[in-house]
């Protein structure tokens, strides 16, 4: 009763508020943007929006991207598709201008080849994704029909004079 009725000497705090952070805190930080609605929480709405996608994006077929190999191939031809245009823009723009031009077309082919080489690879690995499956979906079915021809067989007969084990 009586913490229903407030007197002067002691007021009554309905919620008693939560202490402060200290100041610099990482917790502090979050708590104003997710307060203002800053990057953080905006940051982090796109990426659900994101995932789901990306979830979809899965469930719709085979990927490139989820091939282990596929992966490192791919990398590995951006990389040589950038070093090579990159080489030979230099080597072929030396002559006709001066180093800093040279070096700036060397620039821009190295990134129209890598940019050339990963289309190239993407293109030629999704070939190489599905022959992959329905080199997998023929090992399977021809694995399916060999049980089925060992289960349909009939069972052996019995020759003539053939002893019975007892």
């Amino acid at each position: 009763m009586a913490a229903d009725t407030a007197t002067e000497d002691a007021p009554v705090v309905a919620s008693p508020e939560p202490p402060a952070p200290e100041k610099g805190a990482k917790g502090d930080a979050k708590a104003k943007d997710a307060k203002k609605g800053g990057k953080d929480a905006k940051a982090e709405k796109g990426k659900g929006k994101k995932g789901a996608s990306e979830a979809e994006g899965d469930a719709d077929g085979p990927s490139v991207a989820a091939h282990p190999r596929a992966v490192r191939a791919v990398a590995r031809a951006k990389s040589w598709g950038g070093l090579a245009g990159f080489l030979l823009g230099g080597y072929l723009s030396l002559p006709t201008n001066t180093l800093a031009g040279a070096g700036l077309r060397a620039l821009v082919a190295g990134v129209v080849c890598y940019v050339v080489v990963w289309a190239g690879a993407v293109f030629v690995w999704r070939r190489l994704v599905m022959l992959e499956i329905k080199s997998r979906e023929q090992q399977l079915a021809t694995a399916v029909q060999a049980a089925r021809a060992r289960r349909e067989l009939p069972a052996p007969a019995e020759r003539p004079g053939a002893r019975v084990a007892s």
